[in-house]
């Protein structure tokens, strides 16, 4: 780019391979004070006080994993087989959420790969996350157009070479026929020719019965090899006469294989060819044929619309295209059990028996130690060779994670003593969650950097508890089934009127007038006390039993959440915002 358009306002520039717009706030041009309230003005004034905040998120994959070394390198003695070339061992990863499990097994994915490509040992590791894509369909279509994308890459890639090896070609022929005086003959040539020439030294081992090569004719061994890259497939050849092995050549002057025994050394030193399995550019053009040929026969798997099958098969074509080790990582595996069975590990923990050029190794992650007591008995054996458990971290070791974290997160200075401390005890009584010490930390220097302080302090790591507790109970009251949703609320409208100590009774009263509003279907009382045990757990409402004597036991539920915010969620639904006006009959209810 010129200087001109360097300096230019608002010019169009590339940035890390991405177009974007440069930014010139001197030279800026504010126009009509009236338009610009200089809303954003003061909050850019402020000094920012993170370097890289990216660290702190969940999807950040560190370059080193504190405490979890012991995990990693049993991980990497289990996948050190993909790069002797064999099928590594199914893994299975257990623990909590925030114990490092999805963080160090990409870690040595990207490990693996990266040796793998020093090693020129063909290796692909693929990521699955089952929360999202969790059926069958979905999991094979996924891998299937992300093994054909692979594919169509590296087919690209030999096609340029073998491109570039074509010019190669096309620029000796013209060097040569440059050297060469025209209508000279064999004899000619041969004083222009070094006497360490291969084709002279086959040319004067040849019978005297042989006829002597024509002015100008070139002699090209033709056995249409393949380049390293693609071993397995060969080219076409037009030689009258077989080679009377795969180590001998058949050039020879008139064509009849009588030479010297020659591999590649039939080819000048120079040449193109020389140092490849080709020895004609008819072999060259035959592969690149053969390669575009396979480009377009894939075809990629829509979302929806086959059958599991199809896609399976096109999956499998397509995995089986190279030879190559495959590692395919299920993240929160017993997700796509509990929605779609296990159909999937069933097929994928069975297809090394067909594979003729690759090999599959599967790594599953779960938060759940025991989903693999739903699994067939089948799957089980075959998927569970070996099994790594992810203690939680203590008190102590998320202050390391933290500290290691911080140092690249923030700007120096920016962190005041008892911050990392204090984010490390919040996390440690979460079951040790790393994700939420890094969540507490993150949310407290945005906290710290929209009131423009200069230190984050102990007080934002406080308020950042709340917002995150506060964003957990948003979250999980949003995405409640609407059935559950009309309890809660009907709790909500209870405590709002004054109501304390409410009984299940009380409850599936509100809650049937609720679902006469909104034209749902009305439970049972024992389904909705079921349904009040289940945000019991959940942690929305606490529900203890207590005994009435000999008038039985009840459950007396108060809400656990902050009122309004919860209520201002459950209305965000579009079916409860059609509630009208639900006070009054509440009131009646209690005066009666």
């Amino acid at each position: 780019m010129s200087d001109d358009s360097e300096t230019a306002d608002s010019d169009e520039v590339e940035i890390d391979g991405t177009r974007g717009f440069s930014t010139n706030f001197e030279n800026a041009d504010l126009g009509d004070e009236e338009s610009n309230q200089g809303l954003f003005d003061d909050l850019l004034s402020g000094e920012p006080i993170f370097e890289n905040k990216e660290v702190l998120r969940p999807s950040y994959t560190p370059h080193e994993l504190p405490h979890r070394s012991d995990q990693i390198n049993k991980m990497a003695t289990i996948l050190v087989a993909a790069l002797r070339g064999e099928t590594p061992s199914n893994i299975l990863i257990y623990g909590k959420t925030g114990t490092g499990k999805t963080a160090s097994a990409k870690f040595v994915s990207k490990e693996l790969e990266s040796t793998s490509q020093k090693y020129s040992v063909p290796c692909d590791v693929e990521y699955i996350n089952c929360e999202v894509t969790d059926t069958q369909y979905r999991v094979l279509a996924q891998l299937a157009n992300k093994f054909i994308e692979k594919n169509e890459n590296r087919i690209d890639e030999q096609l340029a070479t073998l491109e570039s090896l074509l010019d190669a070609l096309d620029e000796y022929d013209a060097t040569v026929d440059a050297r060469t005086p025209h209508g000279a003959n064999a004899d000619d040539r041969s004083n222009d020719q070094t006497a360490s020439d291969p084709f002279e030294v086959a040319l004067e081992d040849a019978t005297e019965s042989e006829t002597n090569v024509s002015s100008g004719d070139e002699i090209e061994s033709e056995s249409g090899g393949s380049p390293p890259e693609a071993e397995g497939y060969s080219g076409s050849s037009e030689s009258k006469t077989p080679a009377p092995s795969t180590e001998s050549d058949p050039t020879s002057a008139d064509g009849t294989g009588n030479s010297a025994a020659a591999d590649s050394t039939a080819l000048p030193p120079d040449h193109p060819l020389e140092s490849t399995p080709f020895e004609s550019r008819e072999g060259v053009e035959a592969r690149i044929e053969e390669l575009e040929a396979d480009r377009e026969s894939f075809e990629e798997v829509p979302m929806t619309g086959w059958p599991t099958d199809r896609v399976y098969s096109v999956f499998f074509d397509a995995v089986d295209y190279d030879e190559r080790v495959v590692v395919i990582m299920l993240d929160e595996i017993d997700k796509l059990v509990e929605k779609s069975g296990d159909d999937t590990l069933y097929n994928l923990s069975r297809m090394n028996s067909e594979l003729e050029n690759s090999r599959v190794s599967i790594i599953g992650i779960s938060n759940d130690l025991k989903f693999t007591d739903f699994l067939d008995p089948r799957v089980k054996s075959s998927l569970g060779e070996e099994e790594i458990v992810f203690p939680p971290y203590d008190a102590n070791q998320l202050r390391d994670i933290l500290e290691h974290r911080s140092n690249v997160a923030f700007k120096d200075g920016a962190l005041s003593e008892d911050v990392i401390p204090l984010c490390a005890a919040f996390a440690a009584q979460e079951h040790g969650d790393a994700r939420r010490a890094l969540d507490l930390l993150r949310t407290a220097g945005e906290l710290a950097e929209r009131s423009q302080a200069e230190t984050i302090v102990e007080e934002h790591v406080r308020q950042a508890q709340d917002k995150i507790e506060l964003d957990r109970v948003v979250e999980v009251v949003r995405t409640l089934p609407t059935q559950s949703k009309l309890v809660l609320f009907a709790i909500i409208l209870l405590e709002k009127n004054g109501v304390h100590s409410i009984n299940t009774g009380e409850v599936f009263n509100i809650y049937k007038r609720l679902c006469e509003e909104i034209d749902a279907d009305v439970l049972t009382q024992r389904r909705v006390t079921d349904l009040i045990s289940e945000l019991d757990m959940l942690g929305i409402v606490n529900a203890v039993v207590v005994s009435k004597g000999r008038y039985g036991r009840t459950k007396e539920i108060s809400l656990s959440v902050p009122l309004e915010e919860t209520e201002a969620v459950l209305l965000s639904d579009s079916r409860l915002s059609d509630i009208d006006d639900v006070q009054p009959f509440i009131q009646a209810r209690f005066e009666n």
